[in-house]
């Protein structure tokens, strides 16, 4: 339980500063709300499986190098949270971008698609990978970011305007960057002793 918690916490912040979150409020205003989430749920619960394999199988290095390895990720993450934090949101309407849809299968598709492709090599894939890694525990990793990815997702699609205008990015973006740097030196430290 503990895990999926950390999971959920890390994940949640981590996708908030994310521009898949930005796609999906796009989405989320020019389509159904209901189809656009229930598109990009699905579409998170294959960018989670495919993370948490990717770690467990991280997993299955010995204890010291994997520490090591789990670190230099963790800071490569704070980094690249940081970066992508400062962008700008004009960019966020190209994954809507082409055909519209027609049908309330072809928003689901859509949000489905947008989601797939904008979560690909993504930070949180990353995180999500380096805490199954780190936990050992696939199951509650794997609940605790699906969980967290469907709320932001959710926020995004209903609220996502107002969140922002309530808590401001660079905010969650330097909370994140911040958890992910402890993680790193406490990775680091594992190492050392190993």
């Amino acid at each position: 339980m503990t895990v999926a918690a950390i999971a959920f916490g890390l994940v949640f912040l981590a996708e908030l500063v994310d521009t898949s979150a930005l796609a999906t409020l796009v989405l989320g205003a020019r389509f159904a709300p209901r189809w656009v989430l229930l598109g990009v749920c699905a579409g998170m619960a294959v960018h989670v499986v495919v993370a948490v394999a990717a770690g467990s199988l991280v997993a299955l290095l010995p204890q010291r190098p994997l520490a090591a390895v789990l670190a230099v990720v963790f800071v490569i993450a704070a980094v690249v949270v940081l970066r992508e934090g400062g962008e700008d949101a004009d960019g966020a309407d190209d994954t809507a971008s082409g055909n519209t849809p027609r049908t309330r299968w072809g928003v689901v598709l859509t949000g489905f698609g947008a989601t797939v492709l904008s979560e690909f090599a993504d930070p949180t894939q990353w995180v999500i990978a380096t805490l199954s890694a780190r936990y050992a525990a696939p199951l509650a990793v794997g609940i605790g970011s699906l969980l967290a990815l469907w709320a932001v997702s959710a926020l995004a699609v209903y609220g996502g305007a107002r969140l922002r205008r309530l808590v401001p990015v660079h905010w969650v973006t330097r909370a994140t960057a911040a958890i992910l740097a402890v993680l790193a030196v406490l990775s680091a430290v594992e190492a050392i002793r190993g």
